[in-house]
């Protein structure tokens, strides 16, 4: 199963580490150790010195990853670590660069570091269902995602439900993948990654009915791009719909007549 790109760079992994920086970011977000004040009291003016410090650190940190330099951004949250060994989000965010550096081992032990810290840490299970995801290790990702999604107060349960639904297309569960991706759109119906992944899914089982729908949901909205085109494009045909393929292909002539997807739609490659 592909995932939706709104910019020529994959958006799959952009969307996935920048919810890993969320909490990061967040500024007043409590973990365990900080003082005797209960933890879902705990605000910033709260925190020790070593904790500050290494916030501090992580927030330097993660403006470095985000700006893509990634070793830099790894020196710092070394510094975080050092400065308090205890704070889940800086294992999180080691755990992101590793992974993005390539080093699996490194970024799946960070991952689990940050948990056994803090085990309500939704971010740091979801960022490692999706690395044991990539790794084809789909049971432990499911597991992973599972447990995000049961921690309470979890904001971004339909980022992790999109995750798991991917996940489970490349396992070869359709079925179950339609029914964590159907709870993801309604959680979310304005993301684009998932209503294409729902629609892409609906149209490789032959549903084309129901993957006009989502689809057409989103070809009608700026998220549209030369991808959820060429799907639509695709749909249409597959229902007879001479009309809505040319205006389809009309749009993604006028706005994307370099992409490969274009280029396919040139070639009539309507099966590859």
């Amino acid at each position: 199963m592909m995932l939706y790109s709104s910019t020529p760079v994959g958006r799959t992994r952009r969307w996935c580490l920048a919810l890993g920086l969320a909490a990061l970011l967040g500024g007043c977000a409590s973990q365990p150790g900080v003082g005797d004040t209960p933890a879902e009291f705990q605000t910033a003016s709260d925190e020790s010195e070593a904790r500050k410090r290494a916030r501090t650190r992580l927030m330097l940190a993660a403006g470095y990853f985000e700006n893509g330099q990634h070793v830099v951004a790894l020196d710092e949250q070394k510094k975080a670590v050092q400065a308090d060994p205890t704070f889940a989000d800086s294992y999180n965010l080691g755990g992101l660069i590793y992974m993005t550096l390539g080093d699996n081992g490194m970024a799946q032990s960070h991952f689990q570091r940050a948990i056994a810290l803090n085990p309500r840490d939704a971010n740091a299970m979801h960022n490692l269902g999706w690395l044991q995801c990539q790794q084809g290790n789909y049971a432990a990702a499911a597991q992973s995602f599972q447990r995000a999604v049961a921690v309470p107060n979890y904001h971004d349960r339909a980022k992790t439900l999109l995750a798991q639904g991917i996940c489970e297309a490349r396992a070869g569960d359709p079925a179950k993948a339609e029914a964590t991706l159907m709870h993801a759109y309604e959680l979310d119906a304005a993301n684009p990654v998932t209503a294409y992944n729902l629609s892409q899914l609906l149209y490789q089982r032959g549903d084309f009915t129901r993957a006009q729908f989502y689809i057409r949901r989103l070809n009608n909205s700026e998220m549209a791009n030369a991808q959820s085109l060429w799907l639509g494009i695709k749909v249409e045909r597959r229902m007879n719909n001479r009309q809505a393929m040319e205006q389809l292909a009309s749009q993604m002539r006028r706005r994307f007549s370099q992409s490969r997807e274009f280029l396919a739609y040139e070639r009539g490659a309507f099966d590859e």
